[in-house]
């Protein structure tokens, strides 16, 4: 008897980009692809915490290094993918929220919101795209979403707006480029216990309904999303394009 084999978890000989790369989720997943085995490109604004993460993996044995960039500058999004790929792998975790009661939303928070959480999303899982198909290579491409792109939350109009749009682009990117061999899927969090987190999670009342909502009875930990990042763009999940894996704990459950 032949048994089947476990695919491999591995990203050797890969190149994975990552944005939102200096903290949080963002550097989570940076680290857990580099663990795999891949080599990472870790995106953001500020060069010298970009950097310093940078070296933080190179010290744990990763291989990474750092490109500082503003993703809403579209053009130079292009040129740098153009520049440094292809990419492999693409976990675009860089994002905005600002929570206001829908009736106090402002157009400026609307448009910085929707600016950084969707339009730069589309336009650099594009490029991404484009360098991959150029090269005749399959890649795997990840969306950070959120339980908000399934669900309503108070005070979230604009951020739920962004989530379930970035849901919709996905699922649309993964059926035109499936037949290049490039996959498109999202990972949904629940509240992560993130620098931008914790200004949630430090006030009572909103910490509680959270704990309330999560059925397994705790915050998300940036460790919690590390294994699902890694999952999703290796030959582990070579059948997975178009959807999304949740991760809250069972918030979306009900």
């Amino acid at each position: 008897m032949i048994l089947p084999r476990t695919p491999s978890f591995r990203l050797d000989g890969q190149t994975a980009l990552v944005t939102g790369a200096s903290s949080g989720i963002g550097l989570g997943a940076a680290a857990a692809l580099a663990e795999a085995g891949a080599e990472v490109v870790l995106v953001a604004r500020h060069a010298g915490a970009l950097e310093a993460a940078a070296q933080a993996i190179r010290a744990r044995g990763g291989k990474a290094r750092a490109l500082a960039l503003d993703i809403t500058d579209l053009e130079a999004v292009a040129a740098a993918v153009a520049a440094e790929g292809p990419f492999d792998v693409l976990v675009n975790s860089a994002g905005l929220a600002r929570h206001t009661p829908a009736l106090d939303t402002t157009p400026a928070d609307y448009d910085a919101a929707m600016a950084l959480n969707l339009r730069a999303a589309y336009f650099l899982t594009r490029e991404v795209a484009r360098g991959l198909i150029n090269a005749g290579r399959p890649g795997s491409l990840i969306n950070i979403s959120s339980q908000m792109g399934h669900v309503g939350g108070p005070d979230r109009a604009v951020y739920c707006a962004s989530k379930h749009a970035l849901e919709g682009m996905t699922k649309a990117m993964a059926l035109e480029w499936a037949p290049k061999g490039i996959r498109v899927n999202t990972l949904c969090p629940t509240f992560i216990r993130t620098p931008l987190g914790e200004q949630t999670l430090q006030d009572p009342e909103r910490r509680a309904w959270i704990l309330s909502k999560i059925k397994l009875g705790r915050v998300g930990e940036v460790e919690d999303l590390m294994g699902p990042l890694v999952f999703l763009a290796s030959p582990a999940s070579a059948l997975i394009t178009g959807t999304h894996l949740i991760v809250d704990g069972g918030w979306t459950a009900e």
